[in-house]
């Protein structure tokens, strides 16, 4: 069995109510020796409004908020699609694309109808992730980490969450919902995201 590796701190709470991000999370936080804490642990989680205008400013007002609430570590992701037909859209606005409550399904079938007069070569897409890591008493920590692919106009795979079944990855000639969890990780923009937050957790606290 593989050995755990040191955490500075026993608990991290995931600063997200996003049940697919939660479940991605805590399989890649599995080799560190912390707790990690979500919604579901009776925590006082503020509903933070997410109106930042980049990714970085949304993670980063949700860590700090919610590191305050608990007095614990705080993670935050803020995620989203930038398709380059569409000018970079949905970005910060990808969860909610189609409207303010919307599904996923709502917000897919809003990017297909969008996409399906661009050429095929033209739908270059971008995943991106930025992790913003609150720390009692320390500086926050903010790492981004970015997934390039297409955009297809039919769904395929069953797993991931999101964009994923819309989202193709040339290198590996599937979508990212085709991908099994831990090849989805080893190649996802919140798994680059994730690899860089334990490089700079390492240099910080070795």
């Amino acid at each position: 069995m593989r050995k755990k590796e040191a955490f500075p701190w026993e608990s991290v709470v995931l600063a997200t109510k996003n049940k697919g991000k939660i479940k991605e999370f805590t399989r890649m936080f599995s080799h560190w020796n912390v707790r990690v804490l979500t919604m579901e642990d009776d925590l006082d989680f503020p509903d933070v409004v997410e109106d930042g205008e980049t990714f970085e400013a949304n993670a980063r007002k949700k860590a700090e908020e919610i590191m305050k609430a608990t007095g614990l570590a705080a993670l935050a992701d803020d995620s989203g699609l930038e398709v380059a037909a569409l000018d970079g859209k949905p970005g910060v606005y990808s969860a909610r694309f189609a409207g303010e409550h919307a599904s996923d399904a709502d917000n897919n079938a809003k990017l297909v109808q969008l996409m399906k007069d661009v050429p095929e070569a033209e739908r270059e897409a971008r995943f991106v992730s930025v992790l913003a890591l609150a720390l009692p008493g320390d500086d926050i920590i903010l790492v981004r980490g970015t997934c390039e692919g297409r955009i297809v106009l039919e769904a395929s795979g069953t797993n991931g969450f999101g964009y994923d079944p819309y989202f193709y990855l040339p290198e590996k000639e599937r979508t990212m919902a085709e991908l099994a969890p831990d090849e989805k990780n080893a190649v996802s923009h919140r798994g680059v995201a994730v690899r860089k937050l334990t490089a700079e957790l390492a240099e910080r606290f070795a």
